[in-house]
C-alpha cells in the first residue's frame, strides 16, 4: 500500500494526468499515442504528463509490451490510499487536495451517467444497483468500521478470475460521508 503525500498530491492534482490514469486504471496499459487519441490531446503532452505520474509512482512503464519507439504504461500493484484529513490544515495542499477531490467526484459522476445513459440488457440492469442509505448514525469510527467490511467484501470478489464470457467489467463505487441537514 502506498501513502500519497504532499509532493505526490501535487503532481497528482492536475484534471490531465487524472484523465490519463482513469483511462489506464479503467481499459488497462496504454500508449502515449493511445492516450493522446483517446484524450483530444497531443502526443508530446501527454508523454510529459506519463512521466511525472510515473516519477510520483502512479505509474510504470510496461516492459512486457512495445519497444523503444514505443512505451506502455501501466498502473503499480498495490492500493494506493489518500487521507484528505492530512492535507486540509495545510495551505500548500489544501488547493491541490481540493482538485483532486472534486475532479474525483466528477469521474465517479461520469462514470454513473454513462452507466445511465447505455442501453444494457435486463439481466445487467435487474443486477446493477444505484442505491443510497441515508438513515445511518455511527461515529467516525464506527463508519471507518463500515468502509473496512464492505472494502473486504469488494476484495473478495475483485479475487475471482472470471473467464465467464457474459462477464463484463464491473465498477463499484462506494460513497460514504457525513451530512448536516441543512435544516434542523
Amino acid at each position: 500500500m502506498r501513502r500519497i503525500d504532499a509532493r505526490s498530491l501535487r503532481g497528482l492534482a492536475h484534471p490531465l494526468r487524472m484523465n490519463i490514469l482513469e483511462a489506464i486504471e479503467v481499459d488497462g496499459p496504454a500508449t502515449s499515442t493511445t492516450l493522446a487519441t483517446r484524450l483530444g490531446e497531443n502526443t508530446g503532452t501527454i508523454s510529459w504528463h506519463l512521466r511525472l505520474l510515473a516519477e510520483h509512482g502512479y505509474l510504470e512503464e510496461d516492459t512486457e509490451r512495445g519497444n523503444k519507439r514505443e512505451r506502455w504504461w501501466r498502473i503499480p500493484q498495490g492500493a494506493t490510499v489518500l487521507d484528505p484529513a492530512e492535507f486540509r490544515d495545510d495551505p500548500e495542499t489544501s488547493g491541490p487536495l481540493r482538485v483532486y477531490l472534486s475532479h474525483l467526484v466528477e469521474r465517479y459522476f461520469s462514470r454513473v451517467r454513462k452507466y445511465v445513459d447505455e442501453n444494457w440488457p435486463g439481466e445487467w440492469q435487474s443486477a446493477a444497483s444505484l442505491s443510497d442509505w441515508r438513515n445511518l448514525r455511527l461515529t467516525p469510527t464506527q463508519l471507518q468500521s463500515l468502509n473496512n467490511d464492505l472494502t473486504a467484501v469488494i476484495d473478495r470478489y475483485t479475487a475471482l478470475d472470471s473467464n465467464d464470457p457474459t462477464a463484463e467489467r464491473v465498477i463499484v463505487q462506494l460513497q460514504s460521508f457525513p451530512h448536516r441537514p441543512e435544516h434542523p
